[in-house]
């Protein structure tokens, strides 16, 4: 069987001097296998006395085989989201607490990933939505995002007000601080902490979760994957739109948010040993009964 990983990017998280060490330790394991190495280039301007190729992103999912990732959780969407439409796998490496998508040790990470270079790994594909602003009729905001696509209120503390439809029904007229359209990957993140359901990421489904509705009967609800979904804008008091908490567009009166399931995915791989519900309980600190 031909060897299935020979060119490997490592991207780090953006200005943070301390991924650089692990990064170049990393970067001569590799080496040391005989694979060609390169780097982002924003990782690249922080990396000094290197002799690794530095391309942009693009340029990277033409090339690469596999891309590791150093950093948070927050660093993998940011690269997953402009990864997705090459196809290329990541490996999450955390160098703090272990993440939801940044799940192996920077202590044990040569250990890890020469198993995973040896194919001892898993692969998960994780949905990602594909969100647009209509205004007029003509297209003003798109984005696409691996967690949520979130419409929320402005700093002025007023609710907003908007009507929801799904593949062209009218499901609910809603005042609250915001709406969430959550993937599975985004259901353990900011649709979690409002009251929202965990959905397995082998699944997909997309999740609306309502924040802090003013009628309490607003409940979050889960829809198949080809669900198209409306949000139409009645009263914004400076709401925003949101992917990942990454991008951002300021909304009008009678724009219509639209959310649906995008054409790309993110192929992640773990290593042999991985498991979803360990994560959650480690994370969720579900690991036993309660002290009495």
């Amino acid at each position: 069987m031909s060897f299935p990983f020979k060119t490997i990017a490592l991207i780090g998280k953006h200005k943070n001097p301390e991924i650089v060490a692990p990064l170049l330790r990393l970067g001569q394991y590799l080496q040391s296998r005989n694979l060609e190495v390169l780097l982002d280039c924003l990782t690249a301007a922080e990396v000094t006395a290197t002799a690794y190729p530095a391309l942009a992103l693009e340029e990277i999912g033409a090339r690469a085989d596999l891309a590791i990732v150093l950093g948070g959780d927050g660093t993998m969407l940011n690269i997953a989201r402009k990864l997705a439409p090459f196809d290329v796998p990541l490996v999450g490496i955390n160098q703090g607490r272990l993440g939801f998508l940044t799940d192996l040790s920077i202590d044990t990470m040569l250990e890890t990933v020469g198993a995973m270079l040896d194919g001892r790994y898993v692969t998960e594909r994780r949905m990602l939505l594909s969100a647009e602003v209509m205004r007029s009729e003509a297209s003003v905001f798109d984005a696409l995002a691996l967690n949520d696509v979130a419409v929320n209120r402005g700093s002025g503390g007023s609710m907003i007000e908007f009507e929801v439809h799904i593949n062209g029904e009218y499901v609910y007229s809603l005042r609250a601080d915001g709406l969430i359209v959550a993937t599975p990957t985004g259901s353990t993140a900011y649709a979690l902490s409002s009251g929202g359901p965990i959905l397995h990421p082998s699944l997909d489904l997309i999740a609306l979760v309502p924040v802090s509705p003013h009628t309490l009967s607003n409940r979050p609800i889960v829809v198949g994957p080809d669900a198209i979904v409306e949000i139409l804008m009645h009263r914004t008091a400076d709401a925003r739109v949101h992917s990942d908490s990454h991008f951002h567009f300021d909304l009008q009166e009678n724009d219509k948010v639209v959310v649906r399931r995008s054409p790309h995915t993110v192929r992640l791989l773990h290593s042999a040993d991985h498991s979803y519900y360990r994560m959650l309980r480690e994370k969720l600190g579900w690991s036993g009964f309660p002290q009495k």
